[in-house]
């Protein structure tokens, strides 16, 4: 069986051009593997605070004794790298805001980044603590910005990632949305194409 951890990040739900091209992805798999498990994250209802220091305090150690509260936060972020542990496959739906990534995924890293768990120091430099495993990443542009310099999610996505230990990450990009039917209809054809290889490869893999 395959467990499948989807992390939904569109303002507009399942509705969002990312989360519609992960689901294509999913169900296509699923239809190749019916056993397959899905555990969805929805970053956005879930609501993943973001960083204060009573929260960093309890997620990066430097406070000596913990209160409920950040107890709280501690076993939230235990479960969420649990998740990502259990995995054998990542989707992640990845709308583009203000050239980067939506601030609920960065909240959800800083939850689950951690020295001594996901990742630890050595004398040689960081090592991943996490399992490599396949991550895929669809990403909605309303413009055309892939490759881009200003274009900060991918960089970051597999940076941070490889950090952790999963160098197996790879993009799927629908760009030009917003720039009229005809393109956004070619840009989301192009898409679907990439995920049927991409489901086909996989496949491949597995077997």
């Amino acid at each position: 069986m395959t467990r499948i951890l989807y992390l939904q990040n569109s303002l507009f739900g399942a509705d969002g051009a990312s989360s519609r091209l992960s689901r294509a992805f999913i169900d296509g798999y699923r239809d190749a593997h019916p056993d397959t498990e899905v555990v969805t994250r929805d970053l956005v209802s879930d609501g993943v605070p973001h960083l204060d220091l009573e929260r960093a305090g309890a997620l990066r150690g430097f406070s000596d004794g913990l209160n409920q509260a950040q107890k709280d936060v501690l076993a939230r972020s235990d479960a969420f790298v649990q998740e990502l542990r259990d995995a054998d496959l990542v989707v992640i739906g990845m709308p583009m805001y203000n050239f980067g990534a939506p601030t609920q995924f960065k909240a959800w890293i800083d939850h689950i980044a951690r020295a001594g768990v996901t990742f630890k120091y050595t004398d040689t430099g960081p090592v991943g603590l996490l399992e490599d495993k396949p991550v895929r990443v669809f990403a909605a542009h309303g413009g055309v910005h892939a490759g881009q310099p200003y274009e900060t999610t991918t960089v970051f996505v597999k940076q941070i990632f490889g950090f952790m230990g999963i160098r197996d990450v790879r993009f799927i990009y629908a760009e030009g949305l917003n720039m009229g039917d005809e393109v956004k209809h070619q840009a989301l054809a192009r898409a679907e194409a990439e995920i049927a290889a991409e489901l086909e490869a996989l496949s491949a893999t597995a077997a």
